[in-house]
């Protein structure tokens, strides 16, 4: 197993890290561009541009797109966040040829038909609608709108319908003109491949990339705040947060351990406190998200309209707790359930695939498992109790869904935790 990576004269980024024992490849091309990319007036763009691109090319109709590569048994998808749109593949080691192929093609020669577009712009619109019906899903744009108000990094990854419907095909031409560039793109492939053979696949097909270096983006900041919506619901959800870390923060891997000890399984403060002792929820867990220049860090939970009452206040209580002491042994669990995560993950390829890409977007070179496995060693208990202490003295944001008449005030638990 390796890695290597080249940067074609153009400014595209090829990378692979190589696994000889698998008779597969996973490979796709992480595009630098996302929702925060986007003005105000075009929201959702991004996402919309992602679902045109398998709608046909100049060469291929959108059903010849889907047989090409079902014909060989593969799979190809794609997915936007905040930051990234990815388009990826899984294919045979003898396809990765075609899947290299269709892959470029769909990103330099799609011809967005307006009838397409039409279509396509109705299946995203039940999309919105659809993440509108399913609260522990809009539940996080309506926080991370809280965090960030106002802001790119803040608005909905979907856009809104009035904003998709209107979009037209010399807007999506125009933006992806300007932030599909060569410099902004890193062709990433894991699995049985060479190298130097998908860098030759990679020049041959993407010559055709603009090399502009695109447009600038918006500084994010973090500002706190709260979004309440009382809704006739079963469960009440709620997510509270704080200002978390960037992606070059030195307390990077420190704010991850942290997000695991208090919840991220089983055995984590909040599950065992809130969960096995109170019985006050379902599902209870921590998070932590990075960005170029920002961060968050959240608690999710789902309960009942009687039990929300106490809910907040034992979450609240259990934050501080983590800023009063942390024991040795918890620590080591955390930093052990993390790394075999990361090793388990390492197991596919699609994962090693996406991770190599996203390590190059995020920080502009792979990182070894090693390298990330030393620095969640170097964590420490001092570490875990001065992040949490720091992360309370940042500007809550909360978000609130479902039935909230007994959900004490935004005030109050500012007070709570100002303790």
């Amino acid at each position: 197993m390796s890695i290597s990576v080249t940067t074609l004269p153009n400014g595209l980024r090829v990378c692979t890290d190589r696994v000889d024992t698998v008779q597969t490849v996973s490979l796709g091309a992480w595009v630098d561009v996302g929702t925060r990319h986007e003005p105000a007036a075009i929201n959702g763009i991004s996402h919309l541009l992602e679902h045109m691109a398998f709608k046909g090319t100049e060469t291929r109709s959108a059903k010849a797109i889907a047989e090409e590569i079902e014909n060989v048994g593969g799979m190809l998808n794609a997915y936007t966040s905040r930051e990234n749109t990815a388009y990826y593949a899984k294919v045979l080691k003898e396809d990765a040829g075609l899947a290299t192929d269709i892959v470029a093609d769909i990103l330099q020669h799609s011809v967005f038909d307006p009838e397409e577009l039409a279509r396509e712009q109705a299946v995203v619109v039940q999309e919105i609608n659809q993440a509108e019906d399913t609260p522990d899903d809009i539940i996080f744009d309506h926080w991370q709108a809280a965090a960030y108000p106002n802001q790119p990094l803040g608005r909905p990854v979907l856009g809104t319908e009035d904003i998709v419907t209107s979009l037209t095909r010399d807007t999506l031409i125009d933006f992806m003109r300007k932030r599909y560039t060569a410099p902004h793109i890193v062709l990433s492939a894991s699995g049985n491949i060479e190298h130097d053979a998908f860098v030759d696949m990679v020049a041959k097909a993407f010559e055709n990339l603009p090399t502009n270096a695109g447009a600038p983006e918006e500084d994010a900041t973090y500002t706190g705040g709260e979004y309440r919506e009382d809704r006739d619901l079963e469960q009440a959800h709620v997510v509270l947060g704080f200002d978390g870390v960037r992606y070059d923060d030195p307390d990077f891997y420190g704010i991850q351990v942290l997000s695991q000890l208090l919840g991220g399984g089983m055995s984590s403060r909040l599950f065992q406190e809130i969960r096995e002792k109170r019985g006050l929820v379902y599902s209870i867990y921590s998070f932590t998200w990075s960005y170029r220049d920002s961060g968050l860090f959240g608690i999710y939970a789902g309960t009942g309209e009687k039990e929300v009452a106490e809910l907040v206040p034992v979450m609240t209580e259990e934050i501080l707790k983590v800023g009063q002491s942390v024991d040795a042994a918890e620590l080591a669990r955390a930093k052990a359930q993390l790394k075999a995560g990361m090793l388990m993950g390492m197991e596919s390829t699609s994962n090693r695939c996406e991770q190599l890409a996203r390590q190059l977007l995020a920080f502009g070179r792979p990182i070894s498992v090693e390298e990330m496995a030393a620095a969640m060693d170097a964590v420490t208990v001092e570490d875990m109790t001065r992040l949490a202490r720091r992360m309370v003295q940042t500007p809550l944001t909360m978000a609130a869904l479902g039935p909230l008449d007994k959900l004490e005030s935004f005030d109050s638990v500012k007070t709570r935790l100002a303790a």
